[in-house]
């Protein structure tokens, strides 16, 4: 599914609600603009499923786009990163996908293959009923929260890059009285 170092970029909601499909909109939003950031998966998780779960578990960086209530003017946007992600989907349920979205969660954790590197961009949705488009005020905050996916990515692979840099190297073993020029 997932190769090493790869960040999964999951959408979710359901198009056919206004804004509820923020999610959607967002992934294809930022799966169109930035076509250039290597090791990016996307993927449209609808109304969830717990076969996301395995998706979940294979990547090292997962980011989450969806409607939620914020409590918050609509077209809000705000990044829930680590810990603060998990506190949030566990208060209390704060739109249609965060019980399954929880859950799915709560399986990758059991497991113990919790991505380190986890982020929810919640929009702050303001019309929730059939209509195949976001409001204005959801379409304005789309390149927003595309825009904090872009930020957390790049700190995430700054943090791996330092994470390197910082690791012992091992070099090769050069007790061996062999010459690498002669041979001898």
């Amino acid at each position: 599914m997932i190769t090493q170092n790869e960040t999964l970029i999951l959408g979710i909601g359901n198009t056919l609600l206004s804004d509820e499909g923020a999610g959607i909109h967002a992934l294809n939003l930022m799966q169109s603009e930035y076509t250039d950031i290597p090791n990016l998966t996307f993927v449209d998780g609808g109304t969830l499923s717990f076969t996301l779960a395995a998706w979940i578990e294979d990547c090292d960086s997962l980011i989450v786009f969806d409607a939620a209530e914020l409590q918050m003017p609509p077209g809000s946007v705000k990044t829930f990163a680590a810990t603060d992600m998990d506190a949030f989907l566990g208060a209390a349920k704060r739109s249609a996908h965060e019980v399954g979205l929880m859950d799915l969660m709560d399986i990758v954790r059991l497991t113990d293959h919790l991505p380190g590197n986890r982020a929810l961009i919640g929009i702050q949705p303001e019309y929730m009923n059939w209509g195949m488009q976001p409001t204005q005020a959801v379409h304005r905050a789309l390149p927003i929260a595309v825009n904090e996916a872009v930020k957390l990515i790049e700190t995430w692979n700054n943090e791996q890059l330092v994470k390197h840099a910082t690791e012992p190297k091992q070099f090769c073993n050069t007790t061996s009285t062999e010459s690498p020029e002669t041979g001898a």
